[in-house]
């Protein structure tokens, strides 16, 4: 199997920054609603594996299974060509950087990529995790409603960092894609990188659009009998999103889109 050299990479990704900033408004709610349904999917069906499992018996083990399941949803995004923020957070910098599209584009392109994928995040969480019941019977209510309160508890430093470490291994798994044209390598360079942040513990802004939303729908509904939700809209924006968010960008930024141009582009 061919690897590209890291240049290859960087000209790869500079390109496919420039097509993506000539997608429109529209597209990029309807593509990165897309994206955010499909990270919604991998926490649904990530949760269905690892909420059973008891905590006694299984320990850090839990954690792995969730972290091995979860990456099925950036796989489904790169493969279909649906447009993640948290991954143009590395991209499209990096097409700014040389000089191939304006900051105005970049932001463009991330508000409204972020925007469709939250939307998308929410659905899945609504439709297919409370409105199915999947989530809301015992033992995924109070798994889900515990992750929701765990997230929200972080204090804004922790939440921040944890962006940070997300998100420049978010990037890794999109430079790692990038690498190789074939369908294999694409899903093990996929795989490895998202089950590492997952498993360590990392925060990622799209997938808390369906974790802590998803723990809301569940925790405020009058069936529901486990332990008490402790989050609210409010909480979950200003003590979880924006820090995180904020993280993720900077993780992206600076550790992949800066650190490969410079070295790459800026030096070559």
């Amino acid at each position: 199997m061919k690897v590209k050299e890291p240049k290859e990479v960087v000209k790869s990704l500079t390109k496919a920054a420039i097509n993506k900033n000539k997608i429109s408004i529209l597209n990029c709610l309807i593509l990165g609603f897309l994206a955010g349904a499909f990270i919604g999917l991998g926490g649904l069906v990530a949760i269905r594996a690892v909420a059973a499992l008891p905590v006694e018996i299984w320990g850090s083990m839990g954690r792995l299974v969730l972290a091995g399941v979860f990456p099925v949803g950036l796989m489904m995004i790169v493969f279909t060509g649906s447009e993640l923020a948290t991954g143009n957070m590395s991209t499209q910098p990096l097409a700014w950087l040389n000089d191939k599209i304006n900051l105005k584009g970049v932001f463009k392109n991330w508000t409204f990529v972020f925007i469709g994928n939250v939307i998308g995040s929410l659905f899945v969480a609504y439709f297919f995790g409370k409105i199915t019941g999947i989530l809301g019977a015992e033992p995924q209510a109070s798994y889900i409603v515990n992750l929701a309160n765990s997230k929200v508890d972080l204090s804004w430093g922790e939440a921040f960092w944890r962006g940070v470490g997300c998100n420049w291994l978010v990037g890794i798994a999109i430079w790692m894609s990038a690498a190789t044209d074939n369908m294999i390598g694409k899903i093990m360079a996929i795989w490895w990188p998202i089950m590492t942040f997952v498993a360590i513990g990392f925060e990622h802004s799209i997938a808390n659009s369906f974790f802590v939303p998803a723990g809301i729908f569940i925790g405020n509904s009058a069936a529901y009998t486990g332990t008490a939700l402790s989050v609210n809209w409010q909480s979950f924006l200003v003590k979880n999103l924006i820090p995180v968010t904020i993280g993720n960008i900077v993780g992206a930024v600076v550790f992949v889109s800066l650190a490969s141009w410079y070295i790459y582009s800026y030096n070559s």
